[in-house]
């Protein structure tokens, strides 16, 4: 997989080829002074529970990890709140509203997507479902399933961060 810095081989402002060595971060261009970081992605995902305790995890539809379980979640997009777009990923992939949300934790990770490896810096919440019976695949989800969270084998989990946040939730004081 190739990293972003790396894919530039022309300034974005101005045009002029790269000079020096590939890859870096700044990027920056010799021609117009330009200096372009490669910041991470932000995402999102939460423990989503219903009564009980049991917590929700969706089957990955797609690579990467096509197949694995997850936590529901995704990319925040631009202007939007880690909250809000927790909220929509949640309703884009399993219809469902969340009450209130409790940050957890947050954990770097890598995402690889198109031959290209993001850097994500990775938020998770914990929320109880407010209509848990409503739960259903959607968008790039192949099934879902509620399972106790402290049952969960942690090398069945998609990503090394939702494996790092499911730790820390079983950790946790109740």
């Amino acid at each position: 997989m190739t990293a972003p810095a790396s894919l530039f081989r022309f300034c974005p402002r101005c045009g002029a080829p790269r000079t020096g060595a590939a890859g870096g971060d700044p990027f920056r261009c010799q021609a117009c002074g330009l200096a372009y970081f490669f910041n991470q992605a932000a995402a999102v995902a939460a423990i989503v529970l219903a009564a009980g305790g049991r917590a929700l995890f969706i089957r990955r539809a797609r690579d990467p990890a096509r197949g694995r379980l997850a936590l529901p979640g995704g990319f925040v997009d631009a202007g939007e709140s880690g909250e809000a777009a927790l909220r929509r990923e949640v309703r884009e992939e399993v219809g469902l509203e969340l009450g209130p949300l409790t940050f957890l934790s947050s954990h770097p990770n890598t995402y690889e997507y198109g031959e290209v490896t993001y850097s994500t810096l990775d938020l998770f919440f914990v929320a109880d479902a407010v209509r848990p019976d409503r739960a259903q695949a959607l968008d790039a989800v192949a099934g879902l399933t509620w399972e106790d969270p402290a049952a969960v084998a942690l090398d069945e989990i998609a990503f090394p961060s939702m494996r790092d946040a499911l730790e820390r939730y079983r950790s946790r004081p109740r």
